[in-house]
């Protein structure tokens, strides 16, 4: 399962969203876990990475 900060630097890599780099451990983290992937100088979401943010978007969705 993965924490909060982590789905929330997948949010932030998914919109194209500069973070800090005191993430940067969190983010190898997410690499080595298959959410993301280094692209030259920008990062990813994998297609793993895509689907837990829509999982997370629909579970949000269905308590509103």
């Amino acid at each position: 399962m993965l924490s909060d900060e982590q789905l929330s630097i997948l949010r932030d890599i998914g919109q194209s969203v500069a973070f800090s780099e005191d993430k940067n451990g969190a983010v190898e983290h997410l690499i080595v876990e298959q959410y993301v992937v280094k692209n030259g100088d920008l990062y990813e979401l994998t297609p793993r990475g895509e689907k837990v943010l829509t999982d997370r978007a629909a579970l949000i969705a269905k308590d509103i």
